[in-house]
């Protein structure tokens, strides 16, 4: 597979990271296998929530499954969670664990709400009875804050979501800051955008479905207009920003409670994102521009101020370096 060049641009410690008991739920997933690369790339010892098996995840074509230890479970599993961190005796924790799928959500919000919600609570509370975790991640997203009129979104802005994914996101987050203010649970938040790069197997995502069609040299397929304004972030500065996150909150409390936006600040529309990924691939073929997208908000865009200011935060790639690379994947993915 291609290599990133994330090892030679990182905003993280391996010292920090040598040794350190890690949890991680959603380890399967986009995120989360990148996440886990990189914590045994730094010497973490890192322990896995895994709930269904995906033998097509880079977390298990990798090979990196073998070397986490793995606990089969259900983020909803009080004991389950209690139990983990305890006889791992967990130092930092990632939670990433959800069903991140819009549509999905859609048309099954009760598990959704399960997931996301739920599971969410019930990891807190698990950490809440845990004395030795120090450090808590909690990945929420731009979905939290709704279809607002005002952009692009700070972190001052009210957690408002109207649809089933959208509000489950909302509610996650608004439960993560009640246990940091009540209990002073040592976690901060993470808001980005649409993840996009290495190890996306959900098709009907724009990145992922784009490339493969191009590759298959069929016409892409855009469910909307084509004017659906989107934060596009690579997952390898989401890694990078959520592992700094960890390192920053074990040294400076002071965050705790804190969320922050992580952004390229591009505004990007659905149309422009496809045709980027065209030129890239060098494809001439014309997107199939379906209209179907329903419940969803036109118009979304985060501001990374805070980021930038409280914790010298900045990107490592842009979008199209991001592009670049995510493309080359596929290529040896889809076609070995």
């Amino acid at each position: 597979m291609a290599i990133s060049k994330f090892s030679e641009k990182s905003l993280t410690s391996s010292a920090f990271w040598k040794g350190r008991p890690v949890f991680v739920t959603g380890g399967s997933g986009l995120v989360g296998s990148c996440l886990v690369r990189r914590l045994l790339e730094n010497d973490a010892e890192v322990v896995c929530l895994i709930r269904d098996w995906v033998p097509q995840s880079e977390l298990i074509q990798s090979g990196d499954l073998e070397r986490v230890r793995v606990v089969r479970g259900d983020v909803r599993e009080q004991d389950a969670m209690e139990r983990c961190l305890g006889e791992y005796e967990i130092d930092t924790v990632f939670h990433l664990a959800a069903q991140t799928i819009v549509g999905i959500a859609n048309r099954n919000p009760v598990s959704t709400f399960e997931s996301n919600i739920q599971g969410t609570w019930t990891l807190l509370e698990a950490c809440r009875r845990s004395p030795k975790v120090e450090q808590i991640v909690i990945a929420s997203s731009d979905k939290a804050y709704g279809d607002q009129l005002v952009l692009p979104y700070s972190e001052e802005t009210s957690l408002e979501g109207r649809h089933p994914y959208d509000a489950s996101k909302s509610c996650a987050d608004l439960i993560a800051q009640a246990y940091a203010n009540t209990y002073g649970l040592p976690l901060t938040i993470t808001r980005c955008g649409n993840f996009y790069g290495a190890g996306d197997l959900n098709w009907n995502r724009i990145v992922p479905g784009t490339i493969r069609s191009l590759l298959n040299n069929e016409r892409p397929i855009i469910r909307s207009d084509g004017q659906f304004i989107r934060d596009y972030f690579y997952v390898d500065d989401g890694v990078a920003a959520y592992m700094m996150l960890a390192e920053k909150l074990a040294a400076d409390r002071s965050l705790i409670g804190h969320a922050f936006n992580f952004s390229n600040e591009l505004q990007i529309t659905v149309l422009q994102l496809v045709e980027m990924i065209a030129k890239i691939m060098g494809s001439n073929l014309q997107p199939d521009i379906r209209n179907e997208a329903a419940h969803e908000i036109r118009h979304q865009y985060l501001s990374a101020a805070k980021a930038r200011k409280m914790l010298d935060w900045e990107p490592l790639f842009t979008l199209e370096q991001g592009l670049v690379d995510t493309v080359q994947w596929y290529k040896e993915f889809l076609q070995p």
